[in-house]
């Protein structure tokens, strides 16, 4: 079947799932879950993959054994396509509507040492700059997580010293109840932006 959308079912599911996460809950409403959340990001993504890959829907449940949050469901429905270790695009649908993602979101010693290379020699540097700043003028959000601190072996006057302090780099945008989230248009939005993020995913492809 071809996406027509999110109905307005899947919002409401999550926005009571925050309100009563528990099993009885969840089994009551399964069947909720399945035709208004899993079955639309399937199709969803099934549109999407000729252009970037295949990719893989999130496990509704919460891996909750070393977590003090004991809460047994995901209050979101998200969607991954990988091109690269922990890089690649994100859609997500929960009750505040739909948010879209792009960047890498876990890094080794490794490669957040090469990552930090490219951003201080000062050609990638600027590149990624440019890239970054681009998508934020087009309404993009830069995100990730980041040291406090200056990283070891870097000048903290560096010109360049935000960036440098990451450990993770995404950029994310949230289309919110925008009403086009809910008709077959949310497939076209989500190509438009995830095609506007690929010179980033390919720059962090190349740089770590």
């Amino acid at each position: 079947m071809s996406f027509t959308g999110f109905p307005a079912a899947a919002l409401d599911f999550y926005d009571d799932l925050e309100m009563d996460n528990t099993k009885s809950f969840w089994t009551a409403h399964k069947h909720v879950y399945e035709e208004s959340v899993r079955a639309p990001m399937t199709e969803l993504a099934a549109e999407l993959e000729e252009e970037f890959g295949a990719a893989k829907l999130f496990r509704p449940y919460r891996d909750v054994r070393f977590a003090k949050d004991k809460t047994p469901y995901k209050t979101h429905q998200g969607a991954y396509v990988a091109v690269a270790p922990a890089t690649g695009w994100y859609v997500q649908v929960s009750a505040p509507g739909v948010r879209v993602g792009a960047g890498f979101y876990d890094a080794t010693p490794d490669r957040l040492a090469r990552f930090r290379t490219a951003i201080a020699e000062d050609r990638r540097g600027r590149q990624l700059e440019k890239l970054l700043a681009k998508l934020t003028k087009a309404g993009w959000t830069i995100g990730g997580d980041k040291l406090k601190t200056t990283p070891r072996g870097y000048d903290p006057d560096h010109p360049r010293i935000d960036l440098l302090r990451h450990k993770t780099l995404t950029v994310g945008k949230n289309y919110g109840f925008e009403p086009f989230i809910h008709t077959p248009a949310l497939t076209t939005q989500i190509r438009t932006d995830w095609r506007a993020t690929t010179p980033l995913i390919t720059w962090l492809t190349d740089n770590t």
